[in-house]
This record gives structure tokens, C-alpha cells and sequence, in this order.
């Protein structure tokens, strides 16, 4: 295993670059800032291979789905996407019913007309990248306040895009890096026909479940296919029997010669977010406010979530995606704080902070440019009451029960309805409004569990943030139902139109402002989203202070580096990571291979587990070692495998690709000993946990019998 000093540590976790494995990259600059050291670690392709504006590259094979809440590639000429199995997993749900449990059974589209269609679903192409940061700024002076620095940035970067966008089909947008001291604009092409063409079972793309979740070893065959569709005339297009299968400009060969240790790996796709040059101050508060609030929220309602999904199938199938979405970043928080805690990650960011300070000092200019930053940073977090209160709302009453946000969307149809004079145009515009997703609403949702969700939250919430950031119908909880929040719950349930289809339906036939005034779900939701709304604009003067004080920080640890190569936090745009296959050691005495097999997929079988049990048919072919051409030369298939990666969320279904340009894994994950990744790489610890491209090819081929699928492929033997 690879060992570093504690001085290296330091510099590779806050201040630039220092091994390959740290760092998420613009494939516009990889001509400029990587290339070199690729192919001195094996990569044989050029930057030009990466990106390229005026020829098909590595880029042109790479789709952020939804817009950036994962990443997925294409691997035939004619737009079939992979991605990972939890990527789709609301669309497979979607899909599912008690008659065809596809989350279950899985599903396979044997002609082109079985596949799929999802409403909503998006796959975006990256067009071009320009560096666009000496425009942005022309007009900054350093005499301007927070806001009027702002304003006048929003001002440029609107004429930018609207420039770039010409009257074109594109899409244009100006992203700010490195605290808005840096700023690219990007060009993009949506697509909005999306199918679904393939999926396999929950017991094979979400085996070991919550249990298995950022752990490492994994067996987990984590991987769905879609394919992307476009109108006759080639251009982005709604769903149409008339659209035809996109014409990829690249897709991505597939490789069945298999990995080694140290092997180049890269990764190319939209990282949500990091923060890694976060403060002491901020990771403290992440540590003390969001994640505590995060996880203590979340548990009650997955508690109670957990409680009715064990009821029937149906409710399995109804609250499946929802208890994926919030049970995923529950674990992580959990995670998070242990590996900032087991790190030392803030006394190591105070070094750093120390460091600055001194070097600021040494300097009367650094001290006029740079000497309030940390002083700015500490003010803002100096009194975190607001700031907690949001963390809870958010939680607990926005993204918590479902019927205060469902009938929020109401408030534009009340407002409305004030006007006297209702035309038939603006009740039509109610309806749309309302009826938009209604069925797909009510068919995933159970009343009376929303109703229990809303009662412990809406409790938790009362009990830990002070009485002046509580919604104005708290009163009236406390008054009424001497803080009974259960007895108000429900009251309330009793009393709305939007926990109920036939109900709501029927007030669209003939709306009325009476109705939405009586309605408690509706009037609650006004009280909470005015109070948020109160909250937001409370902590906006420290917002700005904060914004203000990163920036200047950041700028100066530029400036303090010179020799440095700073690489931008992820914020859901390509970027590009390389490294190596690598194992790792957790802990004294324990070593992690890099990769793992089937055999251990049979090993953890737990028949009737809702997370690890193995169907019958899947166990059969797999102790028959029937794996045809997807078997390495030890006669092993391979499950899964790690690498040294920097990944995060968003991520999730990137491509792995090989010194050849070529496919050898699917990125699903990252490990828990390295949680704090983040905040802090660690670059002896921190893993990418990919499933096996061979894996995933022996599903499709020969366990689902979907052959025609892999025969659009370009397999690398």
C-alpha cells in the first residue's frame, strides 16, 4: 500500500494536487492541466480524444441524466444509455405494479417497442465549454458591495448566454468555480424522450440494500439501460410514436480483457457537489448542525415508512423510491461525521487556516485584500439559530410528509380564485395546474402514513427550534390541541381536499377560494413556506458575509500556491478523474481486495431477505459457472471492483473507462471508511466502487436472455 507523510496529507486534502487520484477536472482544460500526466500513468489516447468541439470525443458519449442528479453513457450507435440501477429506480417503480413488479422481476424490452416511455426523464449533452471568467469580471471593482458585485456578474453572465445561445435549440448557462473567482460557460442539448430498455432484479441491481450501502466488499449489479430517442429531423423531441432512436456521435467500446492492479482508470461524468475548501467553521457546522438534523429527521420517517412498506406488496412497491431517497444520504450523513471525526479534518483545516493567516500578515497588501476573510467566515457562523431552524424545516415539514408541498401547489389557484371574475381560460389553467402528475401522485401515496410522517415531524420540529421560527398554525397546535401534534395531524387529514384524488378532482370541476380557506393541509403549507421564506431572508446578510469570506479565502490560498494546480468543487457539470485500480487497507491487520466475484454473491445469500435474498434461477447458473465469454482465465466472474477515483454523488452511473478509451465498469458508489470525501479527500483511503462491465454484460446476455442488446454493442475481447 502506498504511505504518505502527514505534511503531503495535508497538502493533498486542502491545497491542490499532489497524486492523480485527487482532483475533478474540466475536460476543456485536460489539453492544458492533465494530459501529460495521463500518459505517463498508461492512458493512450490524447486530450483531443477527451474533448473536442469540432470532432466526436469521449465527451459526446457522456449524459448527465435529470439534469445532473446522475450521469449515465452511451454504448451503441443508436442511443442505448447504461446507467445505474438506482438511477432508474423511481422510473422503475413508476412502472411497477402488484400485476408487473418489474422492481422485483426487473424488466427487459425485447423490441424496440417494448421500451418504456418516462415523463419528466431528461438525458443533457455537453456541446462546448468556454472560459468566459475576464468577461464575467470586466466590470467588477473591488470598491463593490456583495450585492452590487452580484448584480452586476448576473447582468453579464445573462448577455453571455444569450449571446452563446444565438437561435440556436441549445441550452446555455454560466457556472461560477472556485467561489465565483472563476467562471465557464456551457452549452448543452436536451433530450426529453427517454425509455426504459432494461433493468434487472432488485435481488441483482439493489442487492445487500440499506445493509450493503457505501460498504466495500459489494456484489451489486447495479446497472439499468435506456435509450434516448429524437425526432425525424434529429433534434431534441417530446415522446413520439414518430421519434426515432438517437444517432449517437459517440458511444463508448466495451472491453472483456479484464483489470489488473494499478491498471488505469478513469471516470468521466456530473459530480453533484463537494466542498472541499470548506473552512474549519463550516465543517464544524456540518458536523453539528446539518447532519445531526439530517439523520434524526430521517430516521423517524423511514421508521415509519419501513412500518407500512412491510404491509403488502403494493406498499412495498408504492414507497419503494422514496424510501431509496431518503435512506441514501441518512447512511451517508452517518458516515460523513464519522470520517470527519476519525480524520481530524477540522484541526487539520485549522493548520491550514493558521498558515493562511500568517502568510496574510507577512504582507500589508494581503492583509488590505485578504486579512477579514476568515474574520467574515467565523462572523457568519457565529450564530447558527437561523440557520438550524432552516436545516429542520427543510427536513422535517419541506422535503418530510408529502401533503404540505403537494398542496402548496395550490397557493398560484388561490390567488387566482381571488380574482372575481374567473374566465374560462384561467380555469383551465387551475386545472393543468392541479391535474398535472395527480395520478401518479395518489397511485404512490397512503394517507394515513403521510398523516403519522407529518405528526412525529411536525413534533420533532417544535421540540428543537425556538418558538419565534415556528409557522404561525403552531399556535394554534399548541392552543387548540395543547401541543398535541398527532390530534392536530389528524384534524387536519380530516380537513384537506389533497390527500384524497376523488376529492381534489372534484373541487377542480368547480373551484372555489372558500374551499382552500377552510383547508388546514393547504393553510399549513402557506404558514410553513411563509416562515421558510422569513428564515431565508434572516440569514441572507450572513449568507452574503459568508459568500464574501470563501471567495477572498479561496482567492488568497491561490494566490498563497502559486505552484499549485487547484482543481474546481464539483457542481453538476462534466468533469473528468483518474487514477488506478487499487485495494485498500481499512484498518490495522484487514486489506480489501480490489475486486470481488460472484462466488461471494452466493456467499452472502440470506433466502426471504428483502436485501440479500438469491433467486433460484440466478443461483443455478451461477454454480453451473455458466458465464460463456464474461469469465476472466481463472474461469471467475467478476462482480465488482474499486479505484482510486474522486467521485460523489452525481456520479452515480459514470463510466469507467480503461487506457484505451474503453468501457470496464460502471460507477456506483463510494466507501464508508471515506465518507468525509466530501470535505476531505483521503487519498489512501477513498474508494470508487464500480460494478463490472462483464458483470453486467452476463446479466443482459445470458441470465435475461436479452441478447439483441449487447449485439448493438462494440465488444473489445
Amino acid at each position: 500500500m502506498r504511505r504518505i507523510t502527514y505534511l503531503l496529507l495535508l497538502t493533498v486534502l486542502f491545497l491542490g494536487r499532489a497524486v492523480a487520484d485527487e482532483g475533478m477536472w474540466l475536460p476543456s482544460l485536460v489539453e492544458k492541466l492533465n494530459i501529460t500526466e495521463m500518459q505517463q500513468m498508461g492512458f493512450q489516447l490524447n486530450a483531443e480524444d477527451i474533448y473536442s468541439i469540432n470532432n466526436s470525443s469521449l465527451k459526446d458519449a457522456i449524459v448527465a441524466l435529470d439534469r445532473g442528479s446522475c450521469t449515465a453513457e452511451l454504448i451503441s450507435p443508436d442511443g442505448l444509455l447504461l446507467t445505474n440501477h438506482h438511477c432508474a429506480y423511481s422510473e422503475i417503480q413508476s412502472h411497477s405494479s402488484v400485476e408487473h413488479d418489474y422492481l422485483q422481476d426487473g424488466f427487459w424490452a425485447m423490441t424496440r417497442e417494448e421500451e418504456l416511455p418516462n415523463p419528466g426523464k431528461s438525458v443533457t449533452f455537453l456541446v462546448r465549454i468556454e472560459d468566459v471568467t475576464s468577461k464575467v469580471l470586466s466590470e467588477v471593482t473591488p470598491d463593490m458591495s456583495e450585492e452590487e458585485r452580484s448584480n452586476k456578474i448576473y447582468s453579464i453572465t445573462r448577455e453571455l448566454e444569450k449571446e452563446a445561445k444565438g437561435d440556436s435549440h441549445y441550452e446555455t448557462y454560466v457556472r461560477s468555480f472556485f467561489n465565483a473567482n472563476q467562471f465557464h460557460l456551457f452549452v448543452v442539448e436536451t433530450f426529453t424522450d427517454v425509455r426504459l430498455a432494461g433493468a434487472p432484479p432488485q435481488a441483482l441491481g439493489k442487492f445487500g440494500g440499506d445493509t450493503d450501502n457505501w460498504m466495500w466488499p459489494r456484489h451489486t449489479a447495479d446497472f439499468s439501460l435506456f435509450r434516448v430517442y429524437m425526432g425525424p429531423d434529429g433534434k431534441p423531441a417530446d415522446f413520439s410514436e414518430n421519434n426515432i432512436p438517437y444517432k449517437s456521435k459517440y458511444f463508448l467500446p466495451i472491453s472483456l480483457k479484464g483489470i489488473e492492479e494499478g491498471d488505469f482508470a478513469m471516470v468521466m461524468g456530473y459530480p453533484g457537489g463537494t466542498d472541499r475548501y470548506r473552512t474549519s467553521y463550516g465543517v464544524e457546522y456540518t458536523m453539528e448542525v446539518t447532519n445531526p438534523v439530517r439523520v434524526e429527521v430521517r430516521e423517524e420517517k423511514l421508521r415509519i415508512i419501513d412500518e407500512y412498506m412491510g404491509t403488502s406488496q403494493k406498499a412495498r412497491i408504492q414507497y419503494a423510491s422514496k424510501h431509496a431517497r431518503s435512506s441514501n444520504y441518512y447512511k451517508y450523513s452517518i458516515g460523513q461525521n464519522r470520517g470527519l471525526d476519525n480524520l481530524n479534518v477540522v484541526e487539520k483545516k485549522k493548520l491550514i487556516e493558521e498558515e493562511f493567516t500568517n502568510w496574510v500578515n507577512a504582507n500589508p497588501e494581503r492583509q488590505e485584500k485578504y486579512g477579514q476573510a476568515l474574520e467574515f467566515i467565523e462572523q457568519a457562523y457565529s450564530d447558527v439559530s437561523v440557520d438550524k431552524a432552516r436545516e429542520y424545516m427543510a427536513e422535517s415539514m419541506i422535503r418530510g410528509p408529502e401533503i404540505f408541498m403537494y398542496a402548496y401547489r395550490a397557493l398560484p389557484v388561490y390567488k387566482m380564485l381571488s380574482d372575481d371574475k374567473l374566465s374560462p381560460e384561467i380555469k383551465e389553467i387551475i386545472q393543468v395546474r392541479l391535474t398535472e402528475g395527480m395520478a401518479s401522485h395518489f397511485k404512490d401515496y397512503d394517507a394515513e402514513t403521510d398523516m403519522r410522517i407529518a405528526a412525529e415531524l411536525m413534533e420533532l420540529y417544535a421540540e428543537n427550534i425556538e418558538p419565534e421560527y415556528h409557522p404561525a398554525f403552531f399556535a394554534e397546535v399548541k392552543k387548540r390541541y395543547k401541543g398535541n401534534f398527532e390530534k392536530y395531524a389528524e384534524r387536519m387529514f380530516k380537513r384537506t381536499i389533497f390527500d384524497d384524488e376523488n376529492q381534489l378532482r372534484e373541487f377542480l370541476e368547480n373551484p372555489d377560494m372558500k374551499t382552500l380557506e377552510k383547508d388546514l393541509a393547504f393553510q399549513a403549507s402557506r404558514d410553513i413556506f411563509d416562515k421558510y421564506r422569513d428564515l431565508n431572508d434572516l440569514a441572507a446578510e450572513k449568507n452574503d458575509l459568508l459568500d464574501k469570506g470563501n471567495r477572498l479565502f479561496i482567492a488568497g490560498l491561490m494566490e498563497m500556491k502559486p505552484g499549485k494546480t487547484f482543481y474546481p468543487d464539483a457542481n453538476s457539470t462534466m468533469r473528468l478523474t483518474y487514477g488506478q485500480i487499487f485495494d485498500y487497507e481499512p484498518r490495522d491487520g484487514v486489506i480489501y481486495k480490489y475486486y470481488t466475484t460472484t462466488d461471494g454473491y452466493l456467499e452472502k445469500e440470506i433466502p426471504g431477505d428483502d436485501e440479500f435474498h438469491v433467486p433460484e434461477r440466478i443461483k443455478e447458473l451461477l454454480l453451473a459457472k455458466k458465464f460463456g465469454r464474461y469469465a476472466n482465465e481463472n474461469g471467475e466472474l467478476y462482480a465488482c471492483f474499486i479505484s482510486n477515483n474522486d467521485i460523489t454523488g452525481g456520479n452515480s452511473g459514470s463510466p469507467v473507462i480503461n487506457a484505451n478509451g474503453e468501457l470496464i465498469g460502471v460507477a456506483f458508489d463510494g466507501n464508508w471508511e471515506a465518507m468525509s470525501g466530501d470535505i476531505a479527500f483521503e487519498p489512501e483511503l477513498q474508494r470508487c466502487i464500480n460494478v463490472d462491465i462483464r458483470f453486467v454484460l452476463w446479466i443482459i446476455d445470458i441470465y435475461a436472455g436479452a441478447s439483441h442488446l449487447v449485439d448493438e454493442m462494440e465488444i473489445v475481447e
